[in-house]
């Protein structure tokens, strides 16, 4: 009991100022990986209709060193998976699938590096604020039973003043959430277009089988 008189006293001594200040601190630490995320994929765009025509006039043409070459240069997560796809070409469509598979699970783990803040902040940052609008009217009751002379302005200036952390709470959500929901779409649009060009690449290889030829290219 000593123990949760002691939280209560400490709860009523500071209010829900704490709770302000802490999700204003999340909102900085949320803004700030907005910022970086969104330039991080501004890092990463790719011609994709560019890429798949060269790749297919590369593979026609058997230029498989041609077609490593033309995506070693680039940051983009379809042009990465691709590339560890044309390494194991040699070994024939499973290794490729295999290589590729591989491939696309490391790249979403780039892709999705910090996105878990975003997420959690946006599902519990209104409850924290719920929290602080709860120690806030709390504050504001035993404010007026410490007052009763002053009545209801007492209680309606302490409810005013701990609705502002729900609000705070909610200024904080929208954009976390706001910003998740964007990059996770762009993460699922970019795995996508890595699909695209792996079913490019092993279908030349399944045509090749097909036809009794070599996996092997020319350099």
């Amino acid at each position: 009991m000593d123990i949760i008189r002691t939280l209560l006293d400490l709860l009523l001594l500071t209010g829900a100022t704490w709770v302000l200040w802490l999700l204003i601190g999340l909102s900085v630490i949320s803004v700030a990986l907005i910022v970086e995320r969104a330039l991080f994929f501004a890092q990463l765009k790719l011609d994709l209709s560019a890429v798949v025509g060269g790749l297919r006039k590369d593979l026609a043409q058997g230029q498989l060193e041609a077609a490593r070459q033309r995506l070693q240069s680039c940051r983009a997560p379809e042009a990465r998976i691709t590339l560890e796809g044309l390494q194991a070409y040699d070994g024939g469509p499973d290794a490729v699938a295999e290589a590729m598979t591989a491939a696309k699970a490391a790249e979403r783990v780039r892709l999705e590096r910090r996105l878990a803040f975003l997420g959690t902040l946006g599902n519990n940052a209104p409850f924290i604020g719920l929290f602080g609008t709860v120690i806030g009217i709390i504050k504001a009751f035993h404010d007026l039973s410490m007052e009763m002379h002053s009545g209801a302005r007492v209680v309606m200036a302490g409810i005013s003043e701990a609705l502002v952390a729900t609000a705070m709470g909610l200024f904080v959500a929208i954009p976390a959430v706001v910003a998740y929901n964007y990059f996770q779409r762009q993460i699922r649009a970019r795995l996508a277009s890595s699909d695209a060009l792996a079913h490019l690449l092993l279908s030349d290889l399944r045509g090749r089988r097909d036809a009794g030829g070599p996996y092997r290219t020319k350099p």
